[in-house]
């Protein structure tokens, strides 16, 4: 999948071996955790003007690119908790059709890179392109750099188990928005 934008030039590609690429050190780190606990190979590339449209894009060229290999039926509904040091972190999802991003996450202690704003931005346009519904909510901790990584291990562990195949239609409605 590709998106190109005046901001932005990025690529991703799942299932494929390849590197990942953003010019990004922190959200590069992030990714290969995610597609790690996703149980996925990945490749992407990206060219940008500034972090944050880096961030958003490369979520939505993420979420497009997941919602191109969704099963005919699918699990539909994901979870993890996931431990790491001092943090704790819920993540939650349902790829129902319906965009929804909520995020509460609070470190106490920064650390270069990791930035809660980045991380907000990629979790919506994930949500937006995806049309899901994403939970990530802090139980514990303080360090920046665990709090932000352990989101991206739950949400790789989540993602997985939503996008399995399933052999029926998860929905009480017949239909997934």
């Amino acid at each position: 999948m590709r998106r190109t934008t005046k901001e932005t030039d990025i690529e991703v590609e799942l299932d494929v071996e390849g590197t990942v690429e953003t010019g990004d050190p922190v959200l590069n780190h992030l990714l290969m955790a995610l597609f790690h606990y996703m149980g996925r190979n990945a490749r992407v590339k990206a060219n940008y003007d500034l972090r944050h449209h880096l961030w958003e894009d490369v979520g939505i060229t993420l979420g497009l690119e997941l919602r191109e290999k969704l099963p005919g039926k699918f699990a539909r509904f994901g979870s993890a908790v996931m431990p790491m040091d001092d943090a704790l972190i819920l993540v939650a999802l349902d790829i129902s059709g319906r965009p929804y991003l909520n995020l509460e996450l609070f470190p106490l202690e920064e650390e270069e890179g990791f930035s809660v704003t980045l991380v907000r931005e990629f979790l919506w346009g994930l949500a937006r392109s995806l049309r899901a519904t994403i939970h990530v909510k802090q139980l514990g901790g303080v360090n920046a750099h665990h709090i932000i990584e352990a989101a991206f291990k739950g949400l790789g562990i989540a993602l997985a188990q939503a996008i399995a195949e399933s052999e029926r239609l998860e929905s009480t409605k017949g239909v997934l928005e």
